[in-house]
């Protein structure tokens, strides 16, 4: 996240030695590489993530929680991925829009990175009370309840993001933090913990826990498909956990820079690419929370194929899509609380529809 916001791979400026190593071999490689890197999840999470906005607006007054948690998700990583392109011009030609559009895109992108984190949460933690604790969240389980908390996690999600663009400012046609002097070096160590505690560890814990239990109450069920459903659930956790935990130890290993632990040009540089890889493998995420959170979702699929259909008659050819050939489709909502695994509460057996 940090190179979204500045020439080199940290966000605020360090002491003098990463001014006497001379890193033009690594500016230059980024200047090729992230352009193309933040133009590619752009197109692909804005087409995923439309998709999703555009299959739940056409349920209409119908929407349940779920329907609600993955609206704002996708709504999230589109302000995350909108932010790109501004990022990939200032790469090739600088910061040419002045400072208010500065803080606006910047905002867009830390808003919609924790918006994205929060809301990934709370549907780990919904579905769990929709397995695990099934009899007593039928009450709270509601739309009411669900917009309640969705206006929570925007007002968490832009309290938490303000430290990141608050002090920026347009500098030589880039967009850099001009910080106080008495703040020094606290204000860029107070950021970097946050992205550490609130944007991964504190959400990667709360998600462990809630998947832990739904595994454990799955297993005990007598299903057929519980298999399955234990497998889309461990993709769920390990993925989040193999995209997000290599990008966070080196925002850690940032932080430590500003207390001098890399003393040579060469460690230096190795930071920097590994930052330019781990960056890239982080950001690409919001490209498959569609995947993850939604287009897994059989009724989803329908309804895609449904919609493809209806547009592109000549796909009725298509071996794979004439099944999916149907005039009306009940919201696919129904069966992708869980991410495809959801816990029929009103069924006695407990069975699990995937």
């Amino acid at each position: 996240m940090t190179e979204a916001l500045t020439d080199t791979t940290a966000e605020y400026a360090y002491d003098e030695d990463d001014f006497i190593c001379n890193k033009t071999d690594i500016q230059e490689f980024g200047n090729i590489f992230l352009p193309v890197f933040y133009m590619a999840v752009f197109a692909l999470g804005l087409t995923g993530n439309l998709m999703v906005l555009c299959a739940i607006a056409k349920e209409g007054s119908k929407k349940n929680i779920t329907d609600i948690y993955l609206l704002n998700l996708a709504i999230s990583d589109l302000l995350f991925v909108i932010s790109l392109p501004f990022w990939a011009a200032k790469r090739v030609r600088g910061w040419t829009l002045g400072t208010a559009a500065c803080k606006a895109v910047s905002s867009l992108f830390y808003i919609g990175f924790f918006g994205g984190m929060f809301f990934i949460t709370v549907i780990s933690i919904d579905r769990y009370l929709a397995i695990v604790r099934a009899t007593y969240s039928l009450n709270s389980r509601t739309a009411k309840h669900g917009l309640l908390i969705t206006c929570g996690v925007w007002a968490g999600a832009v309290l938490v993001s303000v430290p990141h663009f608050v002090f920026l400012q347009l500098i030589e046609n880039d967009c850099f933090p001009v910080l106080p002097e008495e703040l020094g070096n606290i204000w860029p160590v107070f950021c970097n913990m946050e992205l550490n505690t609130i944007g991964f560890l504190i959400p990667v814990c709360i998600i462990c826990y809630c998947y832990c239990g739904i595994v454990k109450t799955l297993l005990s069920c007598k299903n057929q498909k519980k298999t399955r459903a234990v497998k889309l659930i461990l993709v769920v956790v390990v993925v989040f956990f193999l995209f997000w935990c290599p990008y966070n130890v080196l925002i850690f290993l940032e932080t430590l820079r500003y207390y001098e632990f890399f003393t040579t040009c060469d460690q230096i540089k190795l930071f920097d690419y590994a930052m330019h890889l781990t960056e890239t493998i982080a950001f690409s995420h919001c490209c498959l929370n569609p995947l993850i959170y939604a287009f897994a979702a059989e009724k989803f699929r329908k309804y895609l194929s449904y919609i493809c259909l209806r547009y592109c008659p000549f796909l009725r050819f298509c071996g794979p899509c004439s099944r999916y050939q149907v005039t009306s489709l009940t919201s696919y909502a129904e069966t992708v609380v869980t991410s495809n695994v959801t816990l029929n509460t009103s069924d006695q057996d407990g069975s699990v529809f995937v």
